[in-house]
């Protein structure tokens, strides 16, 4: 099987490198009424004039990848939801008025289809200038597009909540969606989700497929959100076709110009066939990731580019191998970043950015009294602010990059600005900030030598609960009910990821809540991987209270306990902590309400990170037998809760 996937994979190369020779037809421009037509012998594509919407690709012999059955102004667009402030948001697929040609040679097209703002326009579109760019070169089996967006000084306050470019397929070519490796199967018909064929769930993203047109697919659930993916994973994904042969691909070679930092999730593909490039969106975060420009605030940032790219292969091979080769053409352009071939001045080239090399260390002396290397941990560059503030950072750029196993980090190609570092560490609570701004100008290589992290410590642990990795991924999660699956997900890492799992708790907990021991109980086991209400007969719901039950030899008098709550996400609710007393008018603490995310009915496993440090009193502990409460109260939805991250009680300072 494998000899047979490179002897594929080969042929696909070959093909390739004969696409790109220079004997290969130069690249064409074909100006008509209302349309324009890019061509380089390879792929034909077609945009609306002036307006900049793409209505065909043609490639491989198919006269158009995209869905022929959809109106022209929705097969490939650049869209966003915007609103002014206080004023429900509206829809906009994004329509240039001014065509303009940027390149033109015998290598590279690139065209711009701009939609320019000022005041007589208040209210109706959002404000700001959006020049949408499309490219096409010599031999590139694919296209690029990048927008630039800018809102001038003193121009009316907005809020953005979503941005992306939407390409929707045509259905009777592309069923095979892929993602990852382990995340790619046959998808449903658009019309499977329509009344008739499926049921309706708990909420309009998700349904019950009844009478599908293919009969396989009956009895699944399907819902878009099972297919998210964190911006540091999401660099490639999309669509097969069988018959023929081709893949239709959407590849991000950089995370620059996301928002959120890289374990924001955004989605990917989903059934329409849909592909998708999200820039900017508050999907697993809520309002704290909807950028907000207030008192005329100037501001300008490029989107992009992202590369469409499609493949082909012979009959008779597997086209799976697609996917193979999709993933090499990432690795491809992710090595090619920043490039070189965008004509404007607003994307620096790799000689006007700068670099930065360090070494992350920790330094926690309750595990050792030496330096611990950063091994994987997450270091980044973002706009100023608190640490762990990149989290909620919205408007402008980032750059994150993975420490290797000795805590050796390099952040290459960063624009010039400030900026503060930060750092993630997996297997520590908390997040690091290098103390001084770092500054960036072109061409500069700044080494900052070791950095020391020290996480939040008083103590010596005296137990904890879970791993800390920002997700709730390694607690228990349970099988789904067997009327609500998605096949993909039996047997598979991502088991969150099915539907309808937190009615599950009121069906393993139907009278009494969880109660967790320590020394006995096992996280991977015992604790449910969210924290929600539980369901009763009359579908009503009420507030849960989870116990820890542990024992101390001794309780040092006089002195303060402290225990970390690390939560990975939060969705309307309020955690409530009492100590030994479930009844006490008053908690230990409170976080009070917070949380929009909506994770746990988004399927997934983390949203925001929140870090709680709560002092415990020694006068509440006793030697022997104690229980700490976690309370959640609010239940007026099933989806309202916690997933929690890691949960740690430290004793007292020791000397």
């Amino acid at each position: 099987m494998i000899s047979r996937y490179l002897r594929v994979l080969a042929s696909i190369k070959k093909k390739k490198k004969e696409g790109f020779t220079m004997s290969s037809p130069g690249v064409q421009l074909h100006i008509q009424k209302h349309h324009v037509v890019m061509d380089n012998g390879i792929v034909q594509v077609t945009l609306s004039k002036p307006d900049g919407i793409v209505t065909g690709i043609r490639y491989n012999g198919v006269d158009n990848l995209l869905e022929v059955l959809n109106k022209e102004t929705n097969r490939g667009y650049w869209d966003l939801v915007w609103s002014a402030p206080g004023v429900k948001g509206g829809f906009d697929v994004i329509k240039g008025t001014c065509f303009e040609v940027i390149v033109q040679n015998e290598d590279q097209l690139e065209l711009s289809f701009k939609r320019m703002w000022d005041h007589s326009l208040e209210g109706k579109y959002v404000p700001l200038n959006i020049d949408k760019r499309f490219i096409l070169l010599r031999g590139s089996s694919g296209f690029y597009s990048y927008g630039i967006y800018e809102h001038l000084h003193g121009w009316p306050d907005f809020d953005l909540t979503e941005t992306r470019i939407t390409f929707k397929l045509r259905k009777d070519k592309f069923q095979y969606m892929a993602m990852a490796d382990n995340r790619q199967r046959i998808m449903p018909f658009p019309e499977d989700r329509m009344p008739g064929r499926c049921q309706p769930l708990a909420y309009q993203e998700a349904v019950l497929l009844v009478n599908p047109k293919d009969p396989r697919l009956k009895g699944e659930v399907d819902d878009k959100y099972q297919y998210s993916c964190k911006n540091i994973d999401n660099k490639v994904h999309g669509w097969i076709s069988f018959s023929p042969s081709v893949g239709f691909w959407q590849i991000t070679p950089s995370d620059e110009f996301r928002s959120g930092g890289p374990f924001k999730q955004n989605l990917t593909s989903h059934v329409g066939p849909t592909t998708l490039a999200i820039f900017l969106s508050g999907h697993y975060a809520g309002q704290d990731l909807v950028p907000k420009w207030r008192g005329g605030e100037p501001w300008k940032k490029v989107f992009g580019p992202v590369y469409i790219y499609l493949n082909s292969g012979s009959t008779g091979d597997d086209p799976l191998v697609l996917w193979e080769d999709a993933k090499i053409k990432m690795a491809t352009e992710v090595q090619s970043w920043p490039y070189l071939f965008p004509a404007s001045e607003d994307f620096l080239k790799p000689d006007q950015r700068g670099n930065i090399n360090g070494r992350l260390l920790v330094l926690d002396r309750y595990i050792s009294t030496d330096l611990i290397s950063a091994n994987g941990a997450y270091v980044g560059l973002a706009p100023p602010g608190d640490a762990g503030s990149w989290q909620r950072e919205c408007k402008d750029y980032q750059f994150w990059t993975r420490a290797d196993v000795n805590g050796f980090f390099t952040i290459s190609n960063v624009l010039p600005g400030d900026y503060n570092l930060f750092a993630s560490v997996p297997g520590f609570v908390g997040d690091y900030k290098f103390g001084d701004l770092v500054k960036i100008t072109s061409g500069s290589c700044i080494e900052l030598g070791e950095l020391v992290y020290e996480p939040p410590r008083d103590g010596p642990t005296l137990w904890e609960i879970g791993i800390p990795d920002r997700s709730a991924a390694e607690f228990y999660v349970p099988d789904p009910n067997p009327q609500y699956i998605n096949k993909l997900f039996i047997n598979h890492p991502d088991r969150f990821r099915q539907y309808g799992l937190w009615d599950r708790y009121s069906e393993l907990y139907p009278d009494a809540d969880l109660v967790y021991t320590i020394g006995v109980s096992d996280y991977r086991k015992d604790w449910f991987y969210a924290h929600v209400p539980r369901k009763r007969e009359d579908n009503t719901h009420e507030g849960t209270t989870w116990q820890i039950k542990f024992e101390l030899s001794g309780v040092n008098q006089g002195t303060t306990y402290k225990l970390r709550v690390a939560i990975a996400s939060a969705t309307l609710a309020e955690l409530q902590i009492r100590v030994n007393d479930p009844n006490a008018g008053r908690p230990v603490f409170t976080t009070g309400l917070i949380g929009r995310e909506n994770s746990i009915a988004r399927l997934g496993s983390h949203g925001l990170y929140w870090l709680y440090h709560v002092n415990i009193p020694s006068s509440l502990l006793v030697g022997g037998s104690n229980t700490i409460y976690f309370t959640q109260p609010r239940c007026t939805s099933p989806f309202q809760g916690f997933l929690y991250d890691y949960i740690r009680l430290e004793g007292p300072p020791c000397s």
